[in-house]
């Protein structure tokens, strides 16, 4: 990569985020070349798996409800993919197929808009309940990912009437996706509540899966993949994401020092244990740092990740109570604020490193 001083970075930087385009907007000039503040070191872009006898678990929930020791060998079988990987892909879970079809193709249509359609859109409010935006933590000290992205807080959906607050053309689909997938909290949450040996209750009891927001991303096609990243290395702030992705491929989780693919698995959904069910868990879960591969197909990728967490910033959280001992002692901070670790996260930003071991206790 051409060295770049720190003042031109940031002016570029800028003038990027101006144009309220987003990386579509830099792939519709017709660029052969992608700009310097989007190229990662080869040390970053370069590794791919080559190590196909690893897979990432899928667990099916079919039979869940129907059958006690059918329940038991799925808590089982989360308990040790949640333990082991941090993600898995879930399969039977009561999303129509037709859903998730249809709010991946509306995604798509949302950020294949003209510029002009989306530009009222794009912000860095956070506070705003929808917005668009093209990396979320943009700085010219880090490299930016090739990724384009249209946010929703979910809880002003429970509400018909905010519905008009979403853009049109993907309005509906994800009216009908986020009805589905709140149903598909609830089930999971118990799930995990039973696979830390608790209560099925205690994890909703503490508000872990109360709040909820939509990440429809856009990766369009680039010009040269082997440069950039869709999504640099990181992990997950909250207690649960699910993800749901087309026929694309890119998605692959660090496991064991290698880079895993996830790969679309028709009527899927992928599932990972964010940072906070980490220290919540007092590592009994892991929260794994994953990334998406710039696009090296034909088509655009398009995906929709729902993240699940506590709904006040003030809300604190550590390892749970009932799972630390004298044999197994707390490993991190009791009482960090949801707000001080999103704070944290953001001001990091994705920089190759996970936020965790900063909430760890001195020993």
């Amino acid at each position: 990569m051409e060295a770049v001083d720190h003042s031109e970075a940031e002016k570029m930087v800028k003038e990027f985020d101006e144009t309220k385009a987003g990386v579509k907007g830099i792939v519709d000039s017709g660029v052969t070349k992608i700009p310097r503040m989007f190229v990662h070191p080869p040390e970053e872009s370069h590794q791919i798996n080559k190590d196909h006898d690893l897979r990432v678990p899928t667990i099916d929930l079919r039979g869940l409800d129907q059958n006690a020791e059918r329940r038991k060998q799925v808590i089982s079988e989360i308990s040790k993919a949640a333990g082991a990987w941090g993600f898995f892909q879930i399969v039977n879970h009561g999303v129509p197929l037709d859903v998730m079809e249809a709010v991946l193709k509306s995604v798509r249509r949302f950020h294949e808009q003209p510029h002009e359609a989306k530009a009222d859109w794009y912000s860095r409010d956070y506070t705003k309940k929808v917005i668009y935006f093209s990396n979320g933590a943009l700085k010219a000290s880090t490299p930016a990912d090739w990724r384009d992205t249209l946010s929703c807080n979910c809880q002003f959906l429970e509400d018909e009437s905010n519905f008009q607050s979403l853009p049109q053309v993907c309005r509906c689909e994800i009216v009908e996706y986020y009805k589905h997938l709140s149903k598909l909290q609830e089930k999971l949450s118990e799930l995990l509540s039973e696979a830390l040996g608790l209560s099925s209750d205690y994890l909703s009891s503490l508000g872990c899966f109360k709040s909820s927001t939509l990440s429809c991303q856009y990766y369009p096609v680039c010009p040269e993949p082997h440069l950039t990243l869709g999504a640099s290395k990181h992990s997950d702030i909250p207690f649960l994401t699910l993800l749901v992705q087309d026929n694309s491929g890119g998605l692959q989780v660090l496991h064991q020092n290698v880079w895993v693919d996830v790969p679309p698995l028709l009527g899927a959904l992928v599932a990972n244990i964010g940072d906070m069910m980490q220290i919540t868990s007092n590592d009994k879960f892991k929260s794994v740092e994953h990334r998406v591969l710039a696009t090296r197909v034909a088509q655009p990728r398009t995906s929709v990740a729902c993240f699940f967490s506590f709904e006040d910033k003030l809300t604190p959280f550590g390892p749970l109570k009932e799972l630390v001992s004298e044999i197994n002692p707390p490993i991190y901070r009791d009482n960090i604020k949801f707000g001080e670790y999103i704070a944290y996260y953001m001001q990091k930003g994705h920089d190759g490193n996970s936020a965790i071991p900063h909430f760890r206790l001195v020993k």
